[in-house]
């Protein structure tokens, strides 16, 4: 029983000894038992997103730039930038902390991103990421992705690489923020956590320890990332004042026409690039058996023609992709590995090996059977004529990206040009495609007589391994790599073996090394170059260069800048060259 006392304003409520209150179950917090559950899971959880942020972090810090680089053992690093990050934390005033965290977040996202992009390009190019100049090169990877999977591919794959990107960004940010939570929380033990770390960084950065070569455990990568992108930008915003004075010095441009290969009056000259041809062709120990004996068979067949052949290498300015950059270099003499470079040197006049042909009055055509529409700088090279997809009458199925198999090129490109009545000396560009980037499907060889508009080849596209098939295995990639330079290299030697002449003269090369998917990383970026020819004085007019006789170039033949082969061609088979312009 209750007994209430009233002292004034003072009211006591007085409990018997014998009735205690009691916390009853009907008392009880009706969600007490289940909420110890669900708080349990929230710290689990926690603990979970924090773990995560973490390793996304260290990861991003301590990831190289290359993927042959990523082992297991390249992952036992110490980030430096991560040191200093938890030092910013603890240092900066509590107001400002986590904006500035916000900003350190998105900075490693930004960079993150250019870390994966330098992959890629490391992969398919050989090559970093040029944060000023490779922007343009999206239009030709759409291109690319348009004419492998379709356009609803490309659109795919562009939409899932923005949101990439910003996926990157918002987890990078939000993590960094969860990390300088958990730094502010444990203070102590991340001091000392810096206090042991930061001496055992700078041991192992002053001795160069490594666990795999050539990762050093005292990272820096982020660093060197940042610092190697921002010195990049001034050098690529001035090559373009640096190249338009350096492609303005040309010694040929004022040769009359009659001083002009003198040394091929009356012969029908042909360059042909070879899609992807490069050293490894006919080096590798898995390529150089095969695709060397395509190259001795062929010798022996166009030595019982009556030909005769010589062959060096070229050093070309692009590797994986990039063919155009490499046949810019090629006929115009200078140094093309950027597209800013290729937009600067098609708005001048300089002299092309193409337009001194065309000064020295020979008809000049180009066959491209991958280039659709317009080609607006068919007028700085020199063409009369350009032969591109649309006009090809091609009727048969692509195969992968390229349009059409290169024995179709050469077919109609011999039946158009090469067999119509009382014409001129030609001069001739082939681009062979068979062997383009991802080399599945494949065409075979057939009888030239067969080959007609291409429908003959309907059956052989739907043959062998799908491209998702095939690029899931490193080694396949690498057979079909292979077996698609024979078929090119097949079709051309077949091609002058039928359809040759005595006043042929054929220069087929490479126009770049596969991408490091085929060759590995740090390969070369020399390609094999040969000159074919029936007439001994043509051969013998470059007698001085030192190349080896036959089609393939052994591994110490003479290697060539690929931008010195035009003044060297045109001095050898016309007059040196004169004064420079005034």
């Amino acid at each position: 029983m209750l007994t209430e006392v009233d002292r004034g304003s003072l009211k006591t409520v007085v409990w018997p000894k014998t009735a205690p209150p009691q916390a009853t179950g009907a008392g009880r917090h009706p969600g007490g038992k289940h909420r110890g559950k669900h708080g349990g899971r929230r710290a689990v959880a926690a603990r979970v997103a924090t773990g995560c942020a973490a390793l996304l972090v260290f990861l991003a810090l301590i990831a190289p730039q290359t993927v042959g680089q990523l082992t297991p053992a390249a992952l036992v690093r110490i980030p430096v930038e991560g040191l200093l990050g938890v030092v910013l934390v603890l240092v900066v005033a509590a107001r400002a902390r986590r904006v500035v965290a916000a900003l350190g977040g998105v900075v490693l996202g930004l960079l993150t991103i250019l870390k994966i992009v330098d992959m890629g390009f490391g992969v398919f190019l050989s090559r970093p990421f040029d944060p000023v100049l490779d922007w343009s090169l999206a239009g030709d990877a759409g291109a690319f992705l348009t004419g492998s999977i379709g356009r609803a591919g490309a659109i795919a794959v562009g939409v899932a690489a923005v949101g990439l990107v910003a996926g990157v960004l918002i987890v990078m940010t939000r993590s960094v923020l969860r990390l300088t939570d958990l730094v502010v929380r444990h203070r102590t033990a991340a001091i000392r956590a810096v206090a042991v770390l930061a001496p055992v960084w700078l041991v192992c950065a002053v001795f160069g320890a490594q666990i795999v070569t050539p990762v050093p455990i005292a990272a820096r990568s982020l660093a060197s990332l940042a610092y190697a992108k921002a010195r990049q930008v001034p050098v690529s915003l001035r090559d373009e004042e640096v190249f338009a004075s350096q492609v303005g010095v040309d010694p040929f441009q004022n040769t009359p026409g009659d001083k002009l290969l003198t040394g091929l009056r009356g012969k029908d000259v042909i360059f042909t690039f070879v899609e992807s041809y490069g050293r490894d062709a006919v080096q590798d120990p898995e390529f150089a058996p095969k695709v060397g004996a395509v190259l001795d068979e062929g010798n022996r067949r166009l030595s019982a023609a009556g030909y005769a052949s010589r062959s060096a290498f070229l050093t070309s300015p692009v590797a994986g992709g990039g063919s155009w950059l490499a046949h810019a270099t090629f006929f115009s003499g200078q140094w093309i590995d950027t597209i800013q470079r290729h937009h600067t040197l098609v708005s001048t006049d300089r002299l092309t090996l193409t337009s001194a042909f065309q000064r020295a009055n020979w008809r000049t055509v180009s066959v491209m059977p991958n280039t659709g529409g317009p080609w607006p700088e068919a007028k700085f090279y020199g063409y009369d004529q350009v032969y591109e997809f649309e006009n090809l009458g091609y009727r048969g199925p692509k195969f992968g990206w390229a349009t059409m198999p290169d024995q179709y090129t050469l077919s109609t490109f011999d039946r158009t040009e090469m067999a119509r009545p009382g014409r001129g000396p030609l001069m001739g560009e082939l681009v062979l495609v068979s062997s383009h980037m991802p080399w599945t499907p494949l065409p075979r060889m057939i009888n030239w007589g067969a080959v007609g508009d291409g429908s003959v080849y309907r059956p052989m596209a739907e043959e062998g391994e799908s491209e998702a098939v095939v690029w899931r295995d490193r080694a396949k990639v690498r057979t079909q790599y292979e077996r698609s330079i024979e078929y090119s290299l097949n079709s051309l030697i077949s091609y002058v073996e039928t359809h040759g002449s005595d006043n042929l003269v054929l220069v087929f090369l490479g126009d770049h090394q596969p991408s490091p998917i085929v060759t590995g990383e740090g390969a070369s970026r020399d390609v094999p170059i040969t000159i074919v020819a029936r007439d001994r004085a043509v051969l013998d007019r470059i007698s001085g260069w030192g190349w080896q006789d036959g089609l393939k170039p052994a591994p110490d033949a003479p290697v060539w800048r690929m931008d010195a082969f035009r003044d060297r061609f045109l001095t050898a088979f016309g007059s040196p060259p004169g004064p420079p312009p005034r």
